[in-house]
């Protein structure tokens, strides 16, 4: 009789658990998944970007073949993740306003034409009458959004993975070929490393945040007149408020900036909704650094062929958008997985 064939997934980010549970979701009983990664929800390396991010769901404009792609993946996210906040409370995803303000909107927020085009998927999507502007903002939305506890949430997806018979393996591997080996009859290994093996086209994009106890009920995304971003996204279930952020493009620095940490505080004061008890003033509980993993020309999502009748199919790079696109990542690996035989017949579990 022919051993089960075994399909590893590397790597145990937002992209790599999604992209597990997806595929294990449509597999038959001779088929299974092993997950394989140096870091798991339970690390706090901070190589391993997925339990640092703030997490919440804000759309880009897009006028590239490579934002038109996340775009729709973004948007395939979006519903799943409402669907989660609606029926999963474990998941730590909830559905909240989300509010943008910006001082000095680029020309793509300003064509009436676009607006519609990139935001109008969103439910209670509606653009802010300059009355309801505070001071100084000169374009503004209001729509629901999600905001995730980030390290809950992965925790979550790990733990319905192995629930459904996921297997899983700590191991610091030196070359996606080195998967093949990791468990009988592998034929197919999906590369969701993040960093992607030495892909010259990768790098780091280093992001500051600070974790507050502030509380507050919605994410607010403020562009300020310098061309710099301010954001707050509360955690869901209890897990405090992040305030950022930077992104600092091949930045290998480990240490947070006190320098950064003031300004990150200082920009968000401005608008903070603070509550009378605060004083005005946050209450910091850490500073996180965390290293996105990033790519020219975005996410490689493509099949390479190996020795003999071995794939690899790869789903790596997404930079700060590992949550938001990571459902329709999932989908699409899925998808080319199918096209290309690698997943038979479909199952439910």
């Amino acid at each position: 009789m022919t051993n089960k064939e075994t399909i590893v997934v590397i790597g145990a980010g937002v992209i790599g658990l999604s992209t597990a549970l997806c595929i294990q979701r449509q597999l038959p009983r001779s088929q299974s998944v092993l997950i394989v990664a140096r870091d798991f929800p339970n690390s706090t390396a901070l190589n391993y970007a997925s339990p640092w991010a703030g997490a919440h769901y804000r759309p880009v404009p897009a006028f590239t073949p490579q934002a038109a792609r996340e775009e729709r993946q973004a948007r395939r996210t979006y519903q799943h993740f409402k669907s989660l906040a609606a029926t999963e409370p474990a998941a730590a995803v909830e559905s909240l306003d989300g509010v943008e303000h910006l001082e000095s909107p680029l020309p793509e927020y300003l064509d009436p034409r676009a607006i519609p085009d990139f935001y109008a998927h969103l439910d209670g999507f509606r653009q802010l009458s300059a009355d309801e502007l505070p001071q100084g903002v000169k374009w503004g939305v209001r729509y629901r959004s999600f905001a995730i506890n980030s390290p809950v949430y992965c925790a979550y997806l790990l733990r319905k993975f192995v629930l459904h018979g996921g297997r899983t393996k700590e191991y610091t591997l030196g070359d996606p070929e080195e998967a093949f080996h990791l468990a009988e009859n592998v034929r197919t290994v999906v590369n969701c490393s993040g960093m992607g093996f030495g892909d010259p086209k990768s790098f780091i994009i280093r992001g500051q945040t600070c974790l507050v106890r502030n509380p507050c009920a919605e994410t607010i995304t403020r562009q300020n007149s310098d061309g710099s971003w301010s954001f707050c996204i509360p955690r869901p279930q209890a897990g405090g408020t992040i305030i950022g952020g930077t992104k600092q493009v091949r930045d290998w620095d480990p240490v947070p900036s006190p320098e950064t940490r003031k300004k990150l505080l200082a920009d968000a004061a401005k608008w903070f909704p603070f509550t009378a008890e605060s004083g005005g003033k946050f209450d910091v509980i850490r500073d996180i650094v965390g290293r996105r993993p990033a790519r020219e020309g975005g996410m490689r999502i493509e099949t390479e062929a190996i020795t003999g009748d071995r794939v690899v199919v790869h789903a790596y790079g997404a930079g700060g958008r590992g949550y938001e696109l990571s459902w329709g990542v999932a989908e699409d690996i899925l998808s080319l997985m199918r096209e290309k035989g690698l997943v038979k017949e479909c199952a439910s579990l």
